[in-house]
């Protein structure tokens, strides 16, 4: 198994970047708005970051429309370079 590189806790506000678009869009853009935020600060391509299934869950957990206003997220970075996000 890869070793610990990078820890941290993020808490990302979802409501001023969704508010741009259609309300039957806001969920899927989240994750492709978490996706790219993790990868601009953990340094890796954003084909990288995998998500826990109780992230995903909790993001579509109001349906496609209502989308969390805020996510309080645990990254972590292996040394192989992929970053496992989940739930903080």
């Amino acid at each position: 198994m890869a070793n610990i590189q990078l820890e941290r806790i993020y808490s990302i506000r979802l409501r001023q970047k969704l508010v741009r678009y259609p309300r039957w869009l806001r969920s899927k853009k989240s994750v492709k708005y978490i996706r790219n935020f993790l990868s601009r600060h953990m340094k890796v391509s954003p084909e990288k970051v995998k998500f826990d299934e109780k992230v995903n869950e909790f993001l579509w957990s109001r349906g496609a429309k209502w989308a969390p206003a805020r996510i309080r997220i645990r990254a972590v970075k292996f040394d192989d370079g992929v970053v496992e996000v989940e739930l903080a």
